[in-house]
């Protein structure tokens, strides 16, 4: 890879012809040019096929062609997360654009032999479609795209992000090349993305360009441009893939912020567990100052602006503002009050601009392509599109980007093909800790921040977990309450003390010692510690209960007054049994029970199980040959 000193627009434009042309053959058909015989194969490198092995499979391609003397004809690169997770690892190889999924290291031979060697497609890993009901070779035939708009992630599984020439030849950087090379007004980008209609992808949802008009009206010796990558949410991975599969999209979207508010200093506040996304912005950072898009004078303007790196060590409080600002200074990450807000004072108290990495993605392709084409998708308050994490017990786990409005259904079963084992949907939990579930009669909201606060939900960064009717409501309330009080930094006591109470509060129940004066003492503290809390952690925790409490109060009931969990998950109200009728007495079940509470005589039914000695593993459901074994 070549590195040019860009000190010019022409010379942006240059870089940008000579890579495309290199880069054509990812956009071309083989049905349209049949002179076309090169390949460029791309590997899905994204933290969930690297865990599995993709790393291994891009080795033994390089390798293969090597020893076949292929490199000539056949291209090897890293690639973004395409998205589709389950079906990892990825590969996609062009200009035939064929999609194989599932490919292990041992697969690589296979691949060279028959598709690169001969044209012949390898069948077994392609996609299945089950509308089709037929293998499908291309991404623009699998339903988990089709429903898909990607901007945040339109260069993800398209690029390798640790070539910076790729993403210019992609149109990167030519927005700050336009606005340097113009001396664009500074008023005039923030006018543009106010026109958008952007609003902070973090979770609050408050109008981005208000808030870089804000922070450009406040004076300051120093000012500073904030990244927050802090995404702590359980099961969010948005901002890690953006980072790991588009990374120059982050930086040039801060350098226009820098310009926008005077300010000359940047920080990515990235936590440490996202060592590829880490690894991915050192190089691009580094790549960017050698082409002259960081430090003195860039493009030959009177603007410089520099990025540093700053690790967080995974304190999910680090996420709001104020808290991750003490962090990134050294100090102890805990919130403080506002007002004054960030863009008053901020970093060693001067004004500072903070925005989330999915917001940032979004910039550049406001300024090229404009804020009427932005502000065209979407609703008519949440405008765009939004970047979700899918997972729970859904069909098509992984990462999708849709534009705001569309409908939970849509997402759950067109674009996720529907709840796993054909079981019925149950819930959707948006917005994590801080979020609230939605039931099933709610399946067609429009998924927007108008409309999820009306329901008691929220966007919040975009983690969506689908849950059925094997979850207890109860036990999901619990699991984010004993996320949020685990994470509690402890500096106010509604939040330290308040979220600990209701935890104790969803146990006393969940083990059948609850009465129905606990649900009255449930909401009322919710309401208290919302009222109360210092900073949005402790404001939002009790999101989850009052939600299930809404749409779901007959589990709590069912919990109190029968002491019974009617999903049979809560352990201390669980009770495995043997159908009398079913049972076989074939003693699988007994040589199976860790604790020996199974007992019986064999070929003599039913046996039967010990309640008092039975510790509710469940390790004897799955192995009974005629599904004897139940949870009552």
């Amino acid at each position: 890879m070549e590195l040019f000193q860009v000190k010019s627009f022409e010379d942006l434009q240059k870089v940008k012809e000579n890579t495309y042309d290199k880069m054509k053959i990812r956009f071309m058909d083989r049905n349209v040019d049949k002179e076309i015989e090169k390949y460029h194969i791309l590997v899905c490198s994204g933290t969930g096929c690297t865990s599995s092995k993709s790393n291994l499979v891009r080795e033994n391609l390089e390798k293969e062609i090597r020893k076949r003397k292929l490199g000539d004809k056949v291209k090897v690169f890293k690639t973004g997360c395409f998205g589709f997770c389950k079906l990892g690892p990825i590969l996609m190889i062009h200009p035939d654009r064929t999609f194989y999924i599932h490919v292990e290291p041992e697969h690589v031979d296979e691949i060279i032999s028959n598709h690169i060697q001969n044209g012949q497609v390898v069948e077994k890993l392609l996609y299945k479609s089950p509308s089709l009901n037929k293998f499908v070779q291309t991404m623009e035939e699998i339903d988990f795209f089709n429903h898909q708009m990607r901007i945040a992630l339109k260069n993800c599984g398209v690029i390798n992000p640790e070539d910076i020439n790729e993403y210019i030849a992609m149109e990167g950087y030519l927005a700050l090349a336009e606005i340097l090379t113009n001396n664009t007004s500074k008023k005039e980008i923030i006018e543009n993305i106010k026109k958008s209609g952007l609003r902070g992808r973090g979770g609050g949802g408050f109008l981005t360009g208000h808030k870089w008009e804000y922070a450009a009206g406040y004076e300051g010796e120093k000012k500073f441009v904030l990244c927050n990558a802090d995404e702590g949410d359980p099961g969010a991975f948005m901002d890690r893939s953006i980072l790991e599969g588009d990374p120059h999209s982050i930086i040039e979207a801060m350098i226009i912020a820098g310009y926008c508010i005077d300010a000359h200093q940047g920080y990515i506040y990235v936590r440490a567990e996202y060592p590829i996304a880490v690894q991915r912005l050192e190089i691009a950072i580094d790549q960017a100052r050698k082409m002259g898009f960081l430090g003195k004078n860039i493009l030959g303007s009177s603007f410089s602006f520099d990025l540093d790196i700053r690790l967080g060590a995974g304190a999910f409080v680090c996420g709001e503002e104020t808290a991750l600002i003490q962090s990134v200074m050294g100090l102890r990450g805990e919130p403080r009050p506002r007002p004054p807000f960030p863009a008053e004072v901020g970093l060693w108290e001067m004004p500072t601009l903070n925005n989330n990495v999915e917001t940032y993605a979004n910039i550049p392709i406001i300024l090229r392509k404009g804020a009427e084409w932005y502000s065209s998708i979407g609703t008519e308050k949440s405008k765009g599109t939004k970047v979700f994490a899918l997972a729970g017990q859904i069909e098509n786990t992984g990462l999708i980007e849709v534009p705001m409005g569309t409908t939970l259904r849509t997402i759950i079963y067109e674009i996720g093909g529907g709840i796993h084992d054909n079981k019925e949907f149950k819930a959707a939990q948006t917005g994590g800790p801080s979020g609230g579930c939605i039931p099933a009669e709610l399946l067609d909201t429009k998924i927007d921040f108008e409309s999820l606060t009306e329901i008691g939900s929220m966007m919040g960064s975009g983690g969506l977990i689908i849950m059925d009717e094997s979850d207890c409501m109860l036990d999901i309330a619990r699991f984010y309450l004993e996320f949020a009080q685990d994470e509690s930094c402890g500096k106010c006591v509604p939040c330290s003390i308040g979220t600990k109470r209701l935890l104790e509060i969803l146990e006393k129940i969940s083990k059948g010692k609850g009465e129905m004066k606990d649900l009255e003492l449930l909401e009322d503290l919710c309401y208290s510690i919302k009222d109360s809390s210092l900073c949005g952690l402790g404001q939002t925790a009790p999101n989850p209960i009052l939600s299930t409490l809404k749409y779901f109060k007959d589990e709590y009931i069912a919990h109190i007054k029968e002491k019974r969990c009617p999903a049979g998950v809560c352990n201390e109200l669980l009770r495995i049994v043997i159908s009398d009728d079913k049972c076989i007495a074939c003693g699988i079940c007994a040589r199976v029970c860790p604790v020996n509470a199974i007992t019986g005589e064999h070929k003599k039914p039913p046996y039967r199980i010990h309640q008092d000695v039975c510790i509710k593993c469940g390790a004897c459901i799955p192995k009974c040959p005629v599904d004897a074994i139940y949870k009552a």
